[in-house]
């Protein structure tokens, strides 16, 4: 699935980080929710709930959950939704988990985490020795960095719960799956709830930093073909020399140096099986990223012609196949919508001034691809992610409750 950019979203309407405004009196809007007795209520009972999270993050960074094995983590997590009272919860074939506490329009807010961890995080926890555990105010382990979100949102849902809070929108809580391996569940995810979403909110942090905008990800995969045989077999041309000429023209491509913010990676190279023979075919992955979708069309097409280059002067030939393609952009007038003005209050009350920047990425380039209203909160997690001193911070999990928690209850 090709998911693509239409050109009124390339406007430049938050193309570059912006300081968010000098003023930090606090707007009417926050004053009266604050005022809320049921929101009060909410924020003690997430401050009284330090054991609660914690226990929630080692439950959840004690599964292993891969990209595309996620389902006996969106097991556990669909229980618990339930358990704390969360509506119409259900796991869908990506395996996405949504639960909503129900408002009175009939529409919905999204706020989104992500389900699976990487393939070394997996690894690790296979065979890291140790169990996800407490130390101060940190939780130690693979996989507990990014799942510390999912476990500060469903504190922030639990905590709206118990103290009756009734939204305007239905407040939904999603974990979306293959987030690593091209964002498919947050594509069904989008497919599922576009024509009821009034905002999505993709969870990556305590709000120190607000995005709204999304950058462009080109994933390829390049299929080398050539001759195979046994080593004996005399001369003929080289696969993997192929491979390798293309791989290093490639990674020297001048764009990344050039422009801000783009990248050129190649994270995988498969080839052969046994020593002693000549592999006929093997394969590259190519991870193109960049703020400018021009600047990725010129990376494929250089791409397309050192490839053309390199079968010349070796014999192998090469296929370029799309894998994912996320076209994100701008949407016009982003900073400046209710929701970003919003966040950014927020941030403030929580005791930091955020950087507003286009800068998005993950899974809000999806909604931000068809042009509807969506931010990332980035900012503080924790640390050493993919290691076995992986860790989350506690109070970044309380102030990212905290922050869902005010977020869903003003919108």
């Amino acid at each position: 699935m090709r998911v693509r950019c239409t050109g009124i979203l390339l406007a430049f309407a938050c193309a570059v980080s912006i300081p968010a405004q000098s003023n930090t009196t606090p707007s009417q809007e926050l004053l009266q929710v604050l005022r809320k007795e049921k929101v009060a209520k909410s924020l003690a009972w997430i401050d009284a709930s330090e054991n609660r999270v914690v226990e929630s993050l080692i439950s959840l960074s004690s599964i292993i959950s891969p990209s595309g094995r996620e389902h006996e983590r969106a097991g556990w997590l669909a229980e618990r939704m339930r358990a704390i009272g969360l509506e119409d919860v259900y796991i869908d074939a990506a395996p996405n988990v949504v639960g909503r506490i129900k408002g009175r329009s009939g529409r919905a807010v999204i706020f989104v985490t992500t389900l699976d961890d990487l393939a070394t995080i997996a690894d690790l926890q296979r065979t890291g020795g140790q169990r996800p555990h407490r130390r101060g105010e940190r939780v130690i382990g693979p996989a507990t960095e990014v799942q510390s979100v999912t476990a500060a949102v469903l504190l922030a849902a639990e905590a709206l719960v118990r103290a009756g809070v009734s939204p305007e929108h239905d407040i939904v809580i999603a974990s979306v799956a293959q987030e690593e391996t091209g964002l498919i569940g947050m594509k069904a995810l989008f497919d599922a709830w576009k024509d009821r979403a009034v905002a999505w909110v993709d969870v990556l942090g305590d709000g120190q930093e607000i995005v709204c905008g999304a950058g462009f990800v080109h994933w390829w995969k390049i299929v080398a073909h050539g001759p195979g045989g046994h080593t004996e077999e005399g001369r003929f041309p080289s696969l993997n020399l192929g491979i390798a000429r293309a791989v290093e023209n490639i990674l020297a491509l001048p764009q990344a140096d050039q422009h801000e913010h783009t990248f050129i990676n190649v994270a995988i190279i498969q080839s052969g099986e046994v020593y002693n023979h000549r592999p006929s075919s093997g394969w590259f992955s190519l991870d193109l990223r960049s703020m400018q979708g021009e600047v990725l069309n010129e990376i494929e097409a250089e791409t397309r012609a050192v490839l053309h280059r390199v079968e010349a002067e070796t014999g192998i030939r090469f296929d370029m196949h799309s894998v994912v393609a996320i076209d994100g952009g701008q949407v016009p007038e982003a900073r400046e919508s209710r929701l970003v003005q919003l966040a950014v209050e927020v941030s403030r009350h929580l005791g930091y001034d955020p950087i507003v920047s286009s800068r998005g990425c993950c899974n809000m380039s999806v909604p931000v691809a068809h042009g509807r209203t969506a931010i990332g909160l980035h900012g503080v997690r924790g640390g050493q992610r993919a290691t076995v001193e992986e860790w989350a911070s506690i109070p970044a999990m309380i102030r990212t409750a905290k922050y869902v928690t005010l977020l869903a209850a003003m919108y």
